[in-house]
């Protein structure tokens, strides 16, 4: 074999061996990935990733608790990475949370920003399209991808909260478009549809009918009422789809604070078919 050739061959056996080693050695439920800006877990599919799941844990968990998940199950069954990032704010009075934006509530960390560097990493480390990526949350997660939808609308191509909206006040409006897909117990007493005040009213989470209407606003949706109305056994569905760009969809099921059997499948389905739109 020529120098010139077997350089090359060792150069490009030494790039793959590097991203696989990388792959190997963080990411499990004891070695999470590490950039500057905070931690990250993360489990691959068989053969090439068609883009990635990010999902957000609630108030006081770890993204390791979220590794034999459903969705987590799920994403890789069809084909995408799926990553569980930390909330990491040591010096807060919560320090497995995440940077929602509330009156009265601070935290050390910008969020949106770390999320942003995670999607990064893992398109750069893992060859994931950078826009192929779902952000997905549940409860104080799910208030951190409202955040995300409304501030940096761009940073992922689909958004899926569960259980958790904006915090008040409210945003007066968002920065774009976005495609969202909504879940909610009807029975949440813990983030009721209507949110509640905390702390003596210090702070309060905020009302998902009013968060709805602002993402409306942000998509140029023409009317207040959905498209379609739907119910599928115990599950109500409403559908904004005739907005100026992006689309809206609400999922209510009778349960309190937590996520249905079925919103995994439901969540990825609706992905794929975002993906499928372009």
């Amino acid at each position: 074999m020529p120098p010139f050739v077997k350089a090359f061959a060792l150069g490009i056996c030494t790039l793959f061996t590097s991203t696989a080693s990388q792959a190997q050695t963080c990411g499990d439920a004891e070695t999470p990935c590490t950039i500057d800006s905070g931690t990250y877990h993360i489990l691959h599919p068989e053969g090439p990733a068609k883009g990635a799941v990010l999902m957000l844990h609630g108030g006081g968990g770890k993204g390791r608790s979220l590794l034999n998940s459903n969705i987590a199950r799920l994403s890789l069954e069809r084909g995408f990475v799926f990553v569980a990032p930390n909330g990491e704010h040591p010096a807060a009075r919560f320090p497995n949370n995440w940077a929602v934006r509330a009156d009265n509530f601070g935290h050390e960390k910008d969020d949106i920003a770390f999320l942003g560097d995670v999607m990064d990493h893992v398109a750069d480390t893992y060859d994931v399209a950078r826009e192929n990526m779902l952000l997905a949350g549940f409860s104080r997660g799910g208030s951190m991808v409202w955040d995300v939808a409304c501030f940096n609308p761009d940073l992922a191509r689909a958004y899926a909260p569960s259980a958790g909206a904006f915090w008040d006040t409210l945003p007066e409006a968002c920065a774009g478009p976005i495609d969202l897909f909504h879940t909610h117990g009807w029975n949440d007493r813990t983030v009721p549809l209507e949110g509640r005040p905390l702390w003596d009213g210090a702070i309060a989470q905020g009302d998902i009918w009013e968060s709805l209407q602002i993402l409306r606003r942000a998509n140029g949706c023409t009317a207040r009422q959905p498209t379609r109305s739907t119910l599928e056994d115990n599950r109500w569905f409403r559908h904004w789809e005739d907005c100026a760009a992006g689309r809206i969809d609400l999922m209510l099921h009778p349960g309190g604070h937590g996520s249905p059997a079925d919103w995994a499948p439901r969540v990825l389905d609706w992905f794929e078919a975002r993906l499928a739109t372009g």
